[in-house]
């Protein structure tokens, strides 16, 4: 294809950004133009990354769609490409943001156009972090789509959105510092950033420990590991239902990604030797924050609680070191992007109503709402891991490769499968079933339609993974298998020297 796909649906978005800005008039005018630009985009730019995705050559395992060019400064190259890996955080991207798009003009009240506006950059910065094939490029887009979350909770959230926005920056900032100066020192010892050439050479092995734990510092903070993950249920809270949902499906992605793509691509032998700090830190998630998540009264803490652990899964599969581990963690990502979108959507259809998310003030929702209450009911069973929807391949994936791996670290997990019933399930009967004790609640009305436009089409792919997860897996699996070759070989090579 002499087509630049990848940059036309990388940028796209900001073309509505423009269209966007010169629109002006009237406040409800403006918000309704607003609207439908920013929609048409986001949708534009789905159906782009479907024919992307179509065209992919699933059989190979090299970089597909490549796009280079030099730019301003030297040493940084603008340059994208996607693999099977990749591809899906594209096309996930580009699923969520019209959704966020359709779900906002309800729940935002002021300030549309400009909320609109960040909404798109945020997709830009998303697709560019994904499709980037330099360290620098892939920083720039990494950070920069701090600012539009950072201005997202500020404004349009909740009461301590200022204290919310300002500790998700610096949290986030704090980290990435560390990577940058890890890329500077990738650049002056190898004389290229190039994610390609890099991943070809062997960087020495006396540098990949320090340069690894640069790299985790960022996507420990941004996944979130513990003890640095009392960012996330703040953001969660503060931020208005469209920016929960695209924290949740696919800010947190991007960290998971970096570990595949970076650590485990660049560093394999400080990846190895790391490897059990990352179960510590991925086993007292899923422990911990599930029992945390167990005692809370905001349904929002609650599920933000619940991404902890559900990521905690993610880096244990990725430090699993096979196919099995890594497919699983690619898959539970994908399916989680769906399945948290779809839990923070669904608390916002009350939250709109009622104007709170303390569990308390709940109780019989089902009675009134009972189209609401079925949706909820199938995200919470995807949230738990039920057979038969997304949920349940990417856990078992997971347990399968981590128990080959270690099966102390697949029992500890596997423990948190069971807490996830008990906190999903309980948060579930504790809202749609037992007497309305609430007035309020007895007079909610059942979901409208542009709900059932946002909530619909997740529901369907839950369901549509869980029953037919090949989608997904013949996707990634080539990718997948050279990544794990190469590591293994490199691995196999380090301990033979070592030998030596």
């Amino acid at each position: 294809m002499n087509l630049p796909i990848l940059t036309i649906i990388t940028f796209l978005p900001l073309i509505g950004v423009f269209f966007i800005l010169f629109n002006k008039g009237e406040e409800e005018r403006v918000s309704k133009i607003s609207f439908h630009v920013s929609l048409l985009t986001s949708l534009l730019v789905f159906v782009l990354s479907l024919f992307l995705w179509f065209n992919f050559d699933k059989t190979i395992s090299s970089f597909q769609f490549v796009e280079e060019k030099k730019w301003i400064i030297d040493f940084v190259k603008y340059k994208v490409g996607v693999d099977g890996i990749s591809i899906l955080f594209v096309v996930l991207t580009a699923f969520i943001t019209p959704i966020c798009i359709v779900a906002t003009y309800n729940s935002v009240k002021f300030r549309k156009k400009d909320f609109f506006i960040a909404l798109l950059v945020m997709e830009t910065m998303m697709i560019g972090v994904f499709c980037s094939l330099d360290l620098f490029l892939f920083y720039l887009f990494f950070e920069a789509g701090l600012i539009p979350m950072f201005l997202i909770i500020g404004i349009w959230g909740g009461i301590r959105r200022v204290y919310a926005a300002f500790k998700f920056f610096l949290y986030t900032l704090l980290g990435s510092v560390f990577m940058l100066i890890a890329i500077i020192f990738i650049y002056m010892q190898t004389g290229t950033t190039d994610v390609e050439a890099l991943l070809a050479l062997d960087i020495p092995v006396q540098y990949q420990y320090l340069l690894w734990l640069g790299f985790f510092a960022s996507f420990a903070v941004k996944t979130p590991m513990w003890p640095v993950h009392t960012w996330l249920p703040d953001a969660h809270v503060e931020a208005p239902t469209s920016g929960s949902v695209i924290l949740a499906a696919i800010l947190l992605k991007m960290a998971g990604y970096g570990f595949i793509r970076f650590s485990l691509g660049l560093f394999p032998v400080a990846s190895d030797f790391f490897s059990p700090l990352v179960f510590s830190l991925s086993i007292i998630a899923i422990v911990y924050t599930s029992l945390v998540a167990l005692v809370q009264k905001d349904m929002k803490k609650l599920i933000a609680y619940s991404s902890v652990a559900h990521m905690g899964f993610v880096t244990i599969g990725i430090f699993a070191f096979n196919s099995q581990g890594i497919e699983g963690s690619i898959f539970q990502m994908i399916s989680h992007g769906i399945v948290s979108a779809a839990l923070f959507l669904c608390v916002g259809v009350v939250y709109d109503r009622m104007h709170t998310r303390q569990i308390s003030d709940y109780g019989g929702v089902s009675n009134v709402m009972p189209n609401y209450a079925i949706v909820f009911m199938v995200f919470i069973l995807a949230s738990v891991g039920l057979p038969g929807t997304s949920g349940f391949v990417g856990e078992i994936l997971v347990l399968i490769g981590i128990f080959k791996t270690n099966y102390l670290v697949a029992f500890f997990a596997a423990t948190g499968v069971v807490l996830s019933a008990c906190y999903s399930l309980s948060l579930y009967r504790r809202v749609s079933f037992g007497e309305i004790t609430n007035d309020k609640v007895k007079a909610l009305k059942d979901m409208n339609y542009s709900e059932f436009i946002t909530l619909i089409p997740l529901l369907i792919l839950v369901i549509l993974l869980g029953v037919y997860p090949n989608i997904i897996l013949d996707t990634i699996s080539i990718s997948v298998e050279n990544l794990v070759s190469i590591y293994n070989v490199k691995i196999a090579t380090f301990n033979n020297l070592m030998v030596k």
